[in-house]
């Protein structure tokens, strides 16, 4: 069996493809961006490399999409592929909110600016959402959105810290999982 090689990514592509990446996206869904650009736009990586790199960017501390920037850019080009991807998935949007603190800080009491971040707090809400609708599409059996009622209710309705919640029904949910599937 023969593999067709793939392209050499420069390390300038990998900090512009993960420059854009980075200040393009809020809240999730970055892992399927970066598989788009990386293994199915520019063929860079193979699939089964891509999928050990999320499984990888999961057990590692740290948000998943910035092991998973890591994982790719060592893939590609080493420790200076990593180094720019790196850079680009954090560094522009770092130097962004940077510039946003410094301006609330000097125009904090501008009239109308409440109005802007109510604006920006309506957007990111509706991102959000948006993220909870697609998951809730792929949900199947009463399991699990009785896991996720109960999550809303505990943390949401009830404010209950957030991580004796996650300790009682993340076991649970592995447990119901679980059993679902060996009745499946």
């Amino acid at each position: 069996m023969t593999t067709t090689p793939r392209p050499k990514a420069r390390l300038a592509d990998i900090l512009r493809v993960f420059t854009a990446m980075g200040m393009a996206s809020f809240g999730g869904g970055l892992p399927g961006w970066m598989h788009r650009e990386v293994v199915l736009k520019r063929g860079w990586m193979s699939e089964e490399s891509f999928l050990a790199g999320i499984a990888l960017g999961q057990v590692l501390p740290g948000p998943n999409s910035v092991n998973l920037a890591l994982y790719i850019g060592q893939q590609l080009r080493g420790w200076p592929g990593a180094a720019c991807a790196f850079l680009g998935i954090l560094g522009p949007p770092f130097l962004f909110i940077l510039g946003l603190a410094l301006l609330y800080g000097w125009m904090g009491g501008a009239a109308g600016l409440g109005v802007v971040l109510a604006g920006v707090a309506a957007a990111g809400l509706a991102n959000s959402l948006t993220v909870g609708l697609r998951t809730a599409r792929r949900m199947r059996g009463w399991w699990p959105w009785a896991v996720a009622v109960l999550t809303f209710l505990a943390i949401g309705v009830l404010r209950l810290p957030m991580i004796p919640v996650v300790l009682v029904l993340v076991p649970a949910s592995i447990a119901l999982a679980w059993r679902a599937g060996r009745h499946a």
